[in-house]
């Protein structure tokens, strides 16, 4: 007697398309003897399937337990229904292209999988030197789509019909192609072409004269899958520093290149969770301390005891890199402060940089830089979420509201959250220039798109004059709400880790909009995603000169000065050195806004000590110190006093203490490393007293200022060891790439309670 049949249908959520999900579905289906169907449509992925009642169960349970690597199961609704008669297969059927159900899950863009490099290296494989080779387990999704659902029709190869070999490759079940939108080979395109800087041919197989040309000294604008990049050989020190010439890029350290792990330790201390960052799926520049005598010119990395390293993402990357026996700068196809170049149509923009020209005939739908990370105390931490990484949702504690966060300045993404997902976007740049606001413009009005689904409420930072302010506050989409930029950094670190609160929140970086009308920096704030209280803050000083002060830490240093020493300035190297001024911008002290910056602290110091008077890129003199910093028996003693409100670190004991010991001839590596001390050792404390005053026991870290591996280093032991458990970024920058989920934690937490 034949076993009695049922009919299941499931809803299945998450980043559930163009990652293998239906392939996987099929062969489980088909191994278990199950008929029905599956299909992707707006919701995510539908599936009917039908069979004996245990062997459903062991279906329903393997779809989330054993679906694919890449593929991220977020829930599986299931009902049944009735059985159809004379069902006796397993289908995939046509995607859906109907319906308003509101999901953006489109996956990141993959690295290169091992059957996809063993493919392009095989001579006798058909995708031998195949640049666009890729199948279910790796290539292009982020960059490629159009809009969903996710299939070749709605993406840039619907431009490159299959040909009959690749068409078979995707039919068949027992394929790696099986069902994989980007499937394509030579016969089917896309293609490579070379060009010189008027777009003109030039002649020649385009790898082998690019790799040339590289080994000659040339610099190349070359096609990647988010945007054009510049790749030089990163040994010669006049081609990367004309590279910096061209491209306005003073001394911020350029991403490195190799073929392979063996060509990385090369270079880079790696340990195994560096390797293990370099070589997966996501494929990031990874920084790591710079192996003596690596290989590379001085201009790559100026000052810099760290490189930033990354294996090929593509078959091209590959490609190139196996070409020439050097590793290659590779960096962001633009000016600095301009958005990565995409089309063609933006060549001009590099005209003046590159040498000739390296691109392509698929079409980029959406930017993507190259995601950026460092290890920390045993955990990879992103501090630029962009290629491989982002659209990836970041997942909610709650469902809520459709709300839309427009981020910071600096760092720009923009996030939404739609039912228990928050939708980060890729990293998009500092909104300071035209071509990025209109990049991040059009990054809010895809999402949107995408989503199918219109924010409830718009959230903003409360600075004035950032254009993401400007836009929110001038748009006619929805409500609007400022939210505190430290709030934020908060909200953010909460939200990656799934909790609402309460913690301590120690929130580091170099500005961001003060409820009181001052610039806050250093705060420790007690709260949740609703709302905060300021239990604590560094002592402020003035900011003379504002912007000036961000770009010439002197100036940063004036001020602790006279704020250290009552007016009565001592002697020291960085008055000397200013002399001609330091009585104007001692003057501005009086009338200048005033700020609790740790980022300035760390500023000022850098330049006490003689190692950064000016700056040519965020964060530079703080890095400077970071990596001057050794071991010391003590740190230097902050005092810390309560005003009655709230607690106020003062940093003018540790100022005082740095002239001291520079003017007596203390090495600047004492003096980094004690002043690195000395603030976790004020961290600590702080956060003891705020622990015993409000019994709460979690720590949130965030901010710019928490990029510094020292200080995390010195600090989460401490606080590990005084039994409070301390919550850090990784999956989402502490920079002001993660204010934009925060925000929306926020927007969705105030809406709640009304």
């Amino acid at each position: 007697m034949s076993p009695r049949l049922e009919r299941r249908r499931l809803r299945v959520r998450g980043t559930v398309q163009g990652v293998g999900f239906r392939p996987f579905v099929h062969r489980l289906a088909t191994s278990l003897g199950l008929t029905g169907a599956i299909g992707n449509d707006h919701a995510g992925v539908w599936c009917e399937v039908q069979g004996p009642s245990d062997r459903l169960d062991e279906f329903v349970q393997a779809v989330s337990k054993d679906a694919p690597p890449l593929a991220r199961v977020e829930s599986v609704v299931v009902e049944s229904i009735e059985v159809v008669d004379d069902d006796d297969e397993f289908v995939i059927r046509r995607s859906d292209v109907d319906g308003s159900a509101a999901t953006i899950s489109i996956p990141p863009d993959v690295a290169m999988c091992p059957g996809c490099r063993s493919d392009i290296d095989d001579v006798d494989d058909r995708r031998f030197r195949y640049a666009f080779t890729c199948c279910a387990d790796c290539g292009p999704r982020y960059t490629v789509v159009q809009t969903l659902p996710y299939d070749r029709e709605r993406t840039s190869m619907s431009e490159f019909p299959m040909c009959p070999a690749c068409g078979e490759e995707y039919a068949s079940p027992g394929d790696r192609r099986f069902h994989a939108q980007a499937t394509c080979c030579p016969n089917c395109g896309p293609t490579l072409t070379l060009l010189d800087l008027d777009g003109r041919d030039v002649a020649g197989d385009p790898l082998e004269t690019v790799a040339h040309r590289l080994g000659s000294g040339s610099i190349v604008a070359v096609k990647g899958v988010g945007g054009f990049q510049l790749l030089c050989r990163a040994a010669d020190d006049a081609v990367v520093a004309e590279l910096r010439g061209r491209k306005h890029r003073d001394e911020k350290p350029f991403a490195l290149l190799v073929d392979s792990l063996d060509a990385a330790r090369e270079l880079i201390e790696a340990d195994p969770i560096t390797e293990r960052a370099l070589s997966g799926p996501e494929a990031p520049i990874v920084l790591a301390p710079r192996v003596a005598g690596a290989p590379v010119a001085a201009s790559v990395a100026p000052g810099n005891e760290l490189l930033g390293v990354m294996l090929p993402a593509t078959p091209l990357h590959a490609l190139l890199a196996r070409a020439v026996p050097f590793s290659l700068v590779c960096t962001s196809g633009n000016r600095s402060e301009e958005p990565i170049a995409v089309d063609d149509d933006e060549l001009d923009r590099l005209r003046d940089i590159a040498d000739l020209v390296l691109t392509h005939d698929r079409r980029i739908e959406r930017r993507a830089d190259d995601s950026v990370g460092q290890v920390v105390l045993g955990q990879f931490q992103l501090l630029r979420r962009a290629r491989g990484y982002a659209p990836r949702p970041v997942r909610l504690s709650s469902d809520g509201p459709t709300v839309l966060g427009v981020g910071a300045e600096l760092k720009n993404t923009v996030c939404l959250a739609v039912g228990t997902e928050a939708h980060l976007s890729v990293h998009l740049g500092d909104l300071e220039h035209p071509l990025t606001v209109a990049v991040f413009e059009h990054a809010i009005a895809d999402q949107i798109t995408m989503a199918r689904a219109t924010p409830e409420l718009v959230v903003h930072d409360l600075h004035p004059e950032y254009i993401s302010t400007k836009f929110a506050t001038t748009q006619d989409l929805a409500p609007t709400l400022g939210v505190q930029h430290h709030h934020a950094h908060l909200a953010s670190c909460l939200a990656e880790h799934g909790v609402e609160g309460p913690a301590i929140g120690v929130m580091f970086d170099g500005l961001g909009w003060g409820d009181d009308g001052t610039i806050w920096g250093g705060e420790f704030l007690v709260g949740d995603v609703t709302g905060y209280e300021r239990a604590g803050h560094v002592a402020t000083v003035a900011m003379p000169g504002l912007a000036q002060a961000i770009r010439e830490p002197w100036r940063m240093a004036v001020a602790h000065l006279v704020a250290a020493f009552d007016g009565d300035l001592p002697e020291c190297g960085v008055l000397r050195r200013h002399q001609d001024r330091v009585d104007d911008v001692t003057a501005l002290c009086s009338t200048s806004i005033r700020t609790s910056s740790m980022g300035r602290v760390f500023d000022a110091v850098a330049a006490l000590c003689n190692l950064s008077d000016t700056v040519s890129y965020e964060g530079q003199a703080a890095i400077m110190l970071e990596q001057r910093a050794g071991e010391h028996a003590s740190g230097y003693g902050w005092e810390i006093r309560d005003d009655g409100e709230c607690l106020v670190a003062d940093a003018a004991p540790v100022i005082r203490q740095v002239v001291s010991d520079i003017g007596q001839g203390v090495g600047v590596d004492l003096v980094a490393g004690a002043f690195h001390r000395g603030v976790a050792e004020m961290v600590a404390d702080t956060c003891t007293r705020l622990h015993q005053r409000t019994g709460i026991t979690t720590i949130a870290l965030s901010g710019g200022v928490f990029q510094n591996r020292r200080l995390v280093e010195l600090l989460v032991p401490r606080l590990d060891g005084l039994g409070l458990t301390t919550l850090r970024h990784a999956q989402v920058p502490p920079n002001d790439g993660g204010i934009s989920l925060g925000q929306v934690a926020v927007g969705r937490a105030r809406l709640a309670v009304g």
